[in-house]
């Protein structure tokens, strides 16, 4: 089976306050086959520094948000990532973790194995950086 290049997000909400607004955009990318979702977890950290993972389907009432997402909770995410995840959060703070699969550049990274090209970097610009870049090409 060939898979896509695999990618995480760390996503925090202050005040533990998820509203799963993001969900039917996230739906969207599933539905239309841009990635599959391979692992999909919860961490809480309360007000005292107390901390709880949580997969999706144990959220309580916010797990309604995520009624007919397409995922998979395939345990790529261990409990050692999720604590390491924990200690960087400030209390009062959810935070969903998330493993994908880039299905759209499936075709392309397959390519690339076969003609024996090696990734040497990959990276991802942080959205300040091209949006200053964009805002002086306008400029210009």
């Amino acid at each position: 089976m060939e898979i896509g290049p695999v990618e995480y997000i760390v996503i925090a909400f202050p005040g533990n306050q998820f509203s799963g607004e993001i969900i039917p955009a996230l739906q969207e990318l599933v539905s239309n086959g841009t990635v599959r979702i391979l692992d999909l977890t919860v961490v809480q950290k309360d007000a005292d520094g107390n901390v709880i993972t949580l997969e999706v389907n144990e959220m309580g009432d916010n797990a309604r948000a995520f009624l007919g997402l397409d995922y998979e909770v395939g345990g790529l995410l261990n409990e050692e990532d999720l604590l390491l995840i924990a200690d960087h959060l400030p209390n009062d703070t959810t935070a969903a973790l998330m493993v994908w699969e880039d299905v759209w550049a499936t075709r392309f990274a397959q390519a690339v194995r076969k003609a024996n090209g090696m990734i040497v970097e990959n990276a991802r610009v942080p959205r300040e950086i091209v949006m200053a870049a964009v805002n002086y090409t306008d400029e210009q």
